[in-house]
């Protein structure tokens, strides 16, 4: 039983380690393809910006063009800080929820092998009284 309990638990922990490894790369890759994402927006602003500037660079003052690459430079900023949150956020509740998945698993397995145990035990009982009897 105890050589069984721990081929449960090793399973247990490879299949763990398994979903963790799964939902990391998982995660990466909604990361890598968020950042993708953003760059792709980034550089497109960037684009229009800069058109925009030459189009006006006769009528605007410096000053108004370094506050508009500021206010951009936050968007862009307040807007990757998001994107990280809202990364963050999912992670950590694929995590709780992988980890409450496996707390309910692992509680299950133990209510059984708590109960095999206790078979075995009446059963030992039992036959240690028949032979108390038969002797």
């Amino acid at each position: 039983h105890e050589r069984e309990h721990d081929r449960e638990v090793s399973e247990l922990a490879a299949k763990h380690s398994e979903e963790m490894e799964k939902l990391r790369a998982e995660l990466k890759e909604e990361q890598r393809h968020l950042l993708d994402e953003l760059q792709q927006q980034m550089e497109a602003t960037h684009r229009a910006e800069r058109e925009q500037a030459q189009l006006q660079s006769q009528t605007l003052h410096s000053l108004e063009l370094e506050a508009l690459r500021l206010t951009l430079n936050n968007m862009h900023t307040s807007q990757l800080e998001l994107t990280q949150s809202n990364l963050r956020k999912e992670k950590e509740t694929a995590l709780m929820e992988l980890r409450e998945m496996l707390n309910d698993k692992r509680a299950q397995e133990v209510a059984i092998l708590q109960s095999r145990h206790q078979l075995e035990w009446e059963k030992m009982k039992e036959q240690c009284l028949k032979e108390k009897e038969d002797l």
